[in-house]
């Protein structure tokens, strides 16, 4: 093929790759290591102490959200940009950090739909953004840690309540059953094996967890699986791989 010779040149036919092989990925069942003995946080309800913080942070009422409240999507994205990009600089990531940062000043003219569709996909690249993000909210309920994920709240905390305010999935999802397998240590099994014990006692995911319909895929990870019966929760899907989804932290 020539780019000069017209006599030599043939058309081409460009093709979509699609991947049908989609592979779950394991450093999205198997947790984080945390420096704690369990890893679960409290009974908070339906909104993360984080998110709340966060909110309160930004001087936002309850029910002042980017969805209801289109002026406040390109505030956001910047302030979620300039955090990412020093969360970056300090773990000495900062081109990546300014990719991302890059892929989501792109919608700042843009509704919450596509702003929250980037979020998600942003969450789901294997990043920084997601270790850092994960770790951090993990840290929610653990009083040693406290000033840790409270320090992350002015450079997280906007990304995290955009990918939060999901505008695609408003009615909470009922009666279904979703898998996690989980790598626990011996201390961290306890603590579940206690609580179970306890029918008062509840606990509760603080990050953005991703779970599966498929209790096969989900045992073929770690040493432990989750059988969550949900009665009621807020579940945002999105289908970056097959049978994925996040699972926002609520009840």
């Amino acid at each position: 093929m020539s780019n000069t010779d017209d006599n030599k040149q043939r058309p081409v036919k460009r093709v979509v790759r699609q991947r049908e092989d989609k592979h779950l990925r394991e450093e999205r069942f198997v947790d984080l290591p945390v420096s704690t003995g369990r890893s679960f946080g409290g009974e908070y309800g339906w909104v993360s102490p984080f998110i709340i913080e966060v909110r309160r942070g930004l001087k936002l009422e309850p029910e002042e959200l980017p969805s209801k409240r289109p002026e406040m999507i390109p505030i956001l994205i910047e302030k979620a940009a300039q955090g990412i990009i020093k969360e970056g600089k300090f773990i000495r990531k900062e081109e990546e950090a300014k990719e991302l940062a890059n892929m989501l000043l792109e919608q700042k003219n843009n509704g919450i739909e596509q702003v929250w569709q980037c979020c998600a996909y942003m969450y789901s690249l294997e990043s920084f953004l997601y270790k850092t993000l994960n770790a951090t909210m993990r840290l929610v309920g653990d009083k040693e840690h406290e000033h840790v994920w409270r320090s992350k709240i002015r450079t997280l905390g906007p990304f995290c309540l955009l990918l939060w305010d999901d505008p695609c999935n408003e009615k909470p999802k009922t009666k279904e059953t979703l898998y996690r397998g989980a790598n626990l240590n011996i201390q961290q099994i306890a603590k579940y094996d206690q609580m179970a014990r306890n029918p008062d006692e509840y606990g509760s995911f603080q990050a953005f967890t991703s779970c599966s319909r498929n209790r096969q895929k989900a045992e073929e990870f770690g040493n432990t699986l989750f059988i969550m019966q949900v009665q009621i929760a807020r579940v945002s899907l999105f289908e970056y791989a097959r049978s994925i989804i996040i699972f926002s932290t609520s009840e």
